[in-house]
């Protein structure tokens, strides 16, 4: 019970936060506006679904209820809640995800271009930190029921060192937080990252970038 309380108020701060900083999303200007996926047009967010079309479900997402299949590369799952699975979070300024770590998961370092985030631990144990502008670290053990906040555009991390699973449900100030996974984005991206950038930026030869692309390549 103190645990689900804890999760409430969670998210009761990230939606009241979010309309009253200088947040990432645009204040509202009316009730509601469902996002139309199928609409052509194209705004900064999404067009509004007429009022007539909207229902219930556009304000629903069980997605997060259960946990995630950590049998993956990292060994952590990210489950997303914003707008793109949610069409009533549009201008609302706000989002969630459910991220399981496996024993060892770890949530690789990333960044968040559109908003904070804050995780609250709904099991487990995880060491996280973020670094700052001026590469100064800022990490914490954190465990069931407590929370940590990674502010936005911060390269940050989440690491099970432990011998068993761990969870946490994220908020975030923004209805389309985005996710630059910091490995991903240089070795993966497409068109690729001119090799002779890589192996300069990290002192390191052709084979070794060529070892990290293939570690990091899609499992077919």
């Amino acid at each position: 019970m103190k645990t689900a309380a804890m999760l409430v108020a969670l998210v009761v701060a990230a939606i009241s936060v979010a309309p009253t900083v200088l947040a990432n999303d645009p204040d509202m200007l009316q009730d509601l506006c469902v996002a139309d996926a199928s609409s052509v047009v194209k705004v900064n967010g999404f067009t509004c679904k007429p009022i007539a079309n909207v229902t219930a479900e556009d304000f629903f997402f069980a997605g997060i209820a259960k946990p995630g299949a950590t049998n993956n590369t990292y060994g952590s799952l990210v489950t997303l809640a914003n707008v793109d699975k949610i069409p009533g979070l549009n201008t609302l300024g706000v989002s969630m995800a459910r991220i399981d770590y496996g024993p060892g998961g770890l949530n690789p370092p990333h960044t968040h271009p559109r908003a904070t985030e804050m995780v609250f631990v709904l099991y487990g144990e995880l060491d996280v930190g973020f670094i700052t502008t001026s590469n100064m670290l800022f990490s914490k053990h954190i465990k069931e029921g407590e929370t940590f906040v990674f502010p936005r555009g911060l390269v940050h991390f989440q690491k099970n060192n432990m011998d068993k699973p761990a969870a946490v449900i994220s908020a975030f100030n923004g209805q389309l937080p985005g996710t630059q996974s910091i490995a991903l984005t240089l070795f993966t991206s497409s068109p690729p990252v001119p090799e002779n950038v890589l192996t300069q930026a990290f002192q390191i030869g052709t084979k070794e970038v060529e070892k990290i692309k293939s570690n990091l390549a899609p499992k077919k």
